[in-house]
């Protein structure tokens, strides 16, 4: 059985990330990391925050601190509201850490020893009002492309295109805002991709049939276009470091690596840090080096990511010559956006992940987000979707029948599962209806189609209720005591499968479902089709206590409140 690594796109350090984020990249990566855990796989999930960089810089310089004190003290701040999700990482690393400026170094001195990198000189921006040449993001102005009047100098954050600084029209300092600006000459560090292009379509021909079509026409639109030649240093005070030993002059004028460069190689640095807290048990390169026959390796990240890890990265990785994993699978997201518009970090648009843990526990938001995540295209996040399905898949369909059967049941038989008659034909075709329901449930979490999954285990809920209204327990109890008790029984079994199978998606409310039942050896992990068909794995006599409410409906009051907090359309 081969082992699963599973990552998702470094969230950045600069600010705590949106809803948007979440659903794209790191709580899709826990749903399918839960999943195969439960299923008896062996599963590494890494993740880390992406600290280089000019945003860090400028962050930091707002708060008065300096940049590494600020990045400690966001990463705990981020990791917080992940650990507010239950996001299940096996580690949350940083990419300041020495692991990854080891690895990065690495990879450079490798790529320069076969003839992969070039220092050039080159015109670049350079700020009088600052005294300092200005790296990408601290140039601002109008994208040539669309016109936004906030683009930076390596992206435009609306219409997404990769820019460089000189592209920009009208552009400013972003640290100063002069526009008294000049272009001189510096030297930097190239990643010479042109010569790995053939390798790279080489590479992507023989993955993308197995990825999501927007995965696989996000690489090929970049490979039809070329890969060029790419500046791969900064003038900046944070970063990896230039070696000394192999770029002396570059390293004495304090360039450090593009952040794009070393933070796709943090997932390898994050692995490490992992294994360095215990080395005698841990094997970081087992994960990494020559593990292309043990290891299947799959990514999450929004589409915007898609480029730097299809392309970017695996060029660096097949330019290293050395056999480092390269993924199997990339998971590509859409948007979520606010009501049509776009989610916003820097803009402060949107919901983000620490007002929604302030709103209400992270099931309620887990759910929804994966049950409507922009899979095959934009999903849009609206106060008002949220609210109805708050209340009619989480209250209604699960919380509803979890109450109503165990405070039935010790109501009328006390706090232990009842025994009852001997199960009959509605027993059997809800045991068959439930084990085709799982299998499908499995079969869309395997293939990580998560919207299909969340329907399959709305499903499996639903079928509960169906049988529910079907024997009516209620109407049973008052002439035939035993089928009331054999109906109860079985919805009981029905709350624990219930419990071991929503997991992935709620893992909080289904650890109170299994809680609710006092077995002894509880080890379940996943429901087999016979148990799934028998629904006879709570043994009569268990006692049972009611839990408190798993999911408290929403009223037309809260969505009020909501929506006068955040808005009902983007700002």
């Amino acid at each position: 059985m081969a082992r699963h690594l599973i990552t998702s796109a470094l969230p950045y350090i600069n600010g705590i990330k949106h809803l948007g984020n979440m659903v794209g990249s790191m709580l899709p990566a826990d749903v399918y990391s839960r999943y195969l855990r439960q299923r008896g796989h062996d599963v590494l999930y890494i993740c880390a925050t992406d600290e280089h960089g000019t945003p860090a810089e400028l962050a930091a310089k707002e708060r008065g601190l300096p940049v590494d004190e600020f990045c400690a003290q966001a990463h705990d701040a981020q990791k917080a509201v992940y650990d507010g999700f239950a996001l299940a990482f096996d580690y949350f690393g940083r990419s300041s850490s020495a692991e990854n400026r080891d690895i990065t170094q690495h990879f450079a001195r490798k790529l320069n020893e076969n003839g992969f990198i070039e220092e050039r000189a080159i015109r670049q921006v350079y700020s009088p009002a600052d005294g300092r040449f200005l790296p990408d993001r601290y140039v601002e102005g109008t994208c040539p492309h669309c016109g936004y009047d906030k683009a930076r100098g390596d992206q435009c954050e609306n219409c997404t295109r990769v820019l460089d600084p000189t592209d920009l029209i009208n552009p400013r300092s972003a640290i100063s805002g002069s526009t008294d600006l000049e272009v001189r000459e510096t030297k930097h560090l190239f990643l010479l991709q042109s010569k790995l292009q053939h390798e790279v379509e080489e590479w992507v021909a023989r993955h993308e049939q197995d990825w999501p079509q927007l995965a696989s026409s996000i690489a090929r639109k970049w490979l039809t276009e070329g890969l060029h030649d790419r500046a791969i240093t900064r003038d900046l005070d944070w970063g990896v470091p230039v070696p000394a030993d192999t770029w002396p002059e570059l390293a004495a004028e304090g360039k450090v690596f593009y952040v794009w460069f070393d933070a796709p190689i943090e997932y390898i640095g994050a692995t490490k840090e992992w294994a360095d807290q215990d080395p005698a048990n841990r094997d970081w390169k087992s994960w990494w080096y020559e593990a292309d026959d043990t290891v299947r390796y799959t990514q999450f990240m929004a589409k915007d990511n898609v480029p730097f890890h299809t392309v970017m990265f695996p060029a660096t990785e097949l330019g290293v010559r050395e056999p480092w994993k390269k993924v199997d699978y990339v998971k590509a997201f859409n948007w979520l956006t606010y009501y049509g518009g776009k989610f916003s970090t820097s803009q402060k648009r949107g919901v983000f992940t620490d007002q929604a843990l302030d709103i209400l526990p992270a099931d309620y938001w887990r759910y929804f987000l994966i049950a409507n995540a922009p899979e095959s295209d934009d999903s849009s996040f609206t106060w008002e979707h949220f609210t109805a399905t708050v209340n009619k898949d989480l209250a209604d369909t699960l919380g509803n029948f979890v109450n109503r059967v165990l405070s039935f049941s010790r109501k009328r038989f006390g706090d232990e599962v009842p025994a009852g008659g001997e199960p009959g034909e509605a027993e059997a075709r809800l045991g068959e209806e439930i084990a085709g329901l799982l299998a499908e449930y499995e079969n869309q979490m395997e293939a990580l189609q998560f919207r299909k999954a969340a329907s399959a285990l709305r499903a499996l809920w639903s079928a509960g209720n169906s049988y529910l209204e079907e024997k009516a327990p209620w109407l049973e109890i008052k002439t035939d005591k035993d089928a009331a008790a054999l109906t109860l029984r079985t919805a009981m079994n029905l709350i624990h499968l219930y419990a071991v199978v929503s997991e992935p998606f709620i893992p909080s409310s289904a650890a109170a479902m299994r809680a609710a039942f006092a077995l002894p050896d509880d080890t379940a992990t996943w429901a087999t089709p016979g148990e799934s068909k028998s629904l006879t794995t709570i043994p009569v006599g268990t006692p049972f206590t009611v839990p408190p409410v798993l999911f408290a409906k929403l009223t037309d009051e809260d969505l009020e409140t909501y929506k006068n907090r955040f808005g009902g359309q983007p700002a």
